[in-house]
């Protein structure tokens, strides 16, 4: 009688690695956002479609800071992207520098949307326009937020020796992917929100 037996050899050869998918684990999560940013902008346009004055008498928003926090934020995307650049070329140092950029200015951002809603002068309850706005904007906020909470994760687990590198760096490309959807979320808003007030 023969006992078939297994070596541990046996095991590792037909053992296939899974791949990595937390990339499209994160796009899928960003794609299902986006959607849901897509209704709130399309509820937003059938309220200016079907309101004969927008945003109506008292709730008019004001262009200079969120111009500026917009310039912050485009101009953030660009300063994450150097630091996903340096650490696929081993410098380390060069990320951090770049991440530690990042948040700072995605602290700023928040600040300035902080600052904006305590000189508005209106709340949420105020009219369509008013909840409309503080919702998308808010939403929006709190993605930002978040975002900042990855940066500073990265920043702090990069202080552990070996947990990034240019062959393990797929949290720090994870982060910046999700920087961007903000950024591009951003974008969009401003223009609807801020830019067509005007006309």
């Amino acid at each position: 009688m023969t006992i078939a037996t297994t070596t541990s050899e046996d095991h590792s050869a037909g053992h296939e690695e899974h791949p990595d998918l937390r990339v499209w684990g994160l796009l899928t999560f960003l794609a299902s956002e986006s959607l849901m940013f897509g209704g709130f902008f399309a509820t937003y346009l059938f309220f200016r479609g079907t309101t004969a004055v927008w945003p109506p008498e008292g709730s008019e928003v004001e262009l200079l800071v969120p111009t500026i926090n917009t310039i912050i934020l485009v101009s953030s995307s660009f300063v994450i992207h150097f630091g996903d650049t340096a650490i696929k070329k081993h410098n380390l140092k060069g990320m951090q520098l770049w991440y530690a950029i990042t948040a700072i200015m995605g602290a700023i951002f928040l600040g300035g949307q902080v600052y904006e809603y305590s000189t508005l002068g209106y709340g949420m309850t105020t009219n369509v326009f008013a909840n409309c706005f503080y919702i998308m904007t808010g939403f929006h906020g709190l993605h930002v937020f978040v975002g900042l909470l990855l940066i500073l994760r990265a920043l702090w687990r990069s202080r552990l020796p070996g947990e990034y590198s240019a062959t393990n760096h797929t949290f720090i490309e994870m982060t910046e992917i999700y920087w961007h959807f903000v950024d591009i979320i951003w974008i969009v808003l401003f223009t609807l929100v801020y830019v067509l007030t005007l006309f």
